[in-house]
């Protein structure tokens, strides 16, 4: 008996939040990346440079800055980074509070 031609699933790139360490679409994160520049927000997901995903939660950002995020870029956050961090954190919306 002949197989029958199967649709292709298109491959969906997953990635990690690091505040919350839940697996999900790579369109549904935010990037943060430590490029030549510093540490920023990676608007385009296609900046140049060692990135992380984060949750467009405040309680993810929260917990990302806390030092997960830190690591997963693998640097030291200054007060510089830190504040453009924070900045882009305050302008989320807050999540309730039984969410994880």
């Amino acid at each position: 008996m002949a197989k029958k031609p199967s649709k292709r699933v298109k491959h969906i790139p997953q990635r990690t939040c690091v505040g919350c360490r839940e697996v999900l679409a790579k369109r549904n994160l935010i990037r943060v990346v430590r490029g030549p520049a510093g540490v920023s927000i990676d608007s385009t997901g296609k900046a140049v440079g060692r990135g992380a995903y984060v949750h467009d939660k405040h309680l993810c950002w929260e917990k990302a800055l806390k030092g997960a995020l830190a690591h997963a870029l693998k640097t030291e956050l200054t007060e510089q980074d830190r504040g453009v961090l924070i900045h882009f954190m305050e302008s989320l919306p807050v999540d309730d509070m039984n969410e994880s």
